[in-house]
């Protein structure tokens, strides 16, 4: 396939082709220039480009105007489904929808150290090079994140046998 022609094809029917792709789905630009990268990889080349192109830009809107309706559709069901970042646990009394609260009340730093130690199970050493920090770094935020969890959620200090709240003589 020869650039001229390409480039003929483009000036004479992009501008066509994208009116066709906007009736059909919400990113018309993108599905035009992703047909025109096509054509230029078909070896041989289609006998009827022009068909050929309003074919795979119909096609394209298509399948992009689906896509966006599946995403719309799983954001709308993620956005009112709230997740708990912990699994209820009878035996240490502690609220899930509490402790996630707490946990999003804490620093960005805070909050991403404690996901990554806890859930992903990452060391600190590992923690460090993720987020660009040192290993120290890491763990210093993950102990003032838990020392902050505890506070918000008035729980003792596993060293502390006394109860929270009370004093002792």
């Amino acid at each position: 396939m020869s650039a001229d022609l390409l480039g003929r094809l483009i000036d004479e029917h992009s501008a066509a082709l994208v009116l066709l792709a906007r009736s059909l789905c919400d990113c018309p630009e993108d599905v035009v220039q992703e047909a025109f990268i096509q054509l230029a990889q078909q070896h041989p080349w289609p006998d009827q480009p022009t068909a050929w192109l309003y074919r795979v830009v119909r096609n394209g809107a298509h399948t992009a105007s689906r896509a966006a309706r599946r995403r719309s559709k799983h954001e709308e069901a993620a956005r009112h489904r709230k997740e708990s970042w912990f699994e209820p646990n009878v035996e240490t009394m502690i609220d899930a929808g509490i402790a996630t609260h707490a946990l999003g009340r804490l620093p960005r730093e805070q909050t991403e150290v404690v996901v990554l130690r806890i859930w992903s199970r990452m060391t600190f050493q590992e923690i460090g090079e993720l987020t660009q920090t040192s290993s120290s770094t890491a763990q210093r935020r993950y102990v003032e994140a838990i020392d902050a969890l505890r506070q918000n959620l008035d729980l003792p200090c596993p060293k502390n046998t006394t109860p929270p709240n009370t004093t002792s003589n």
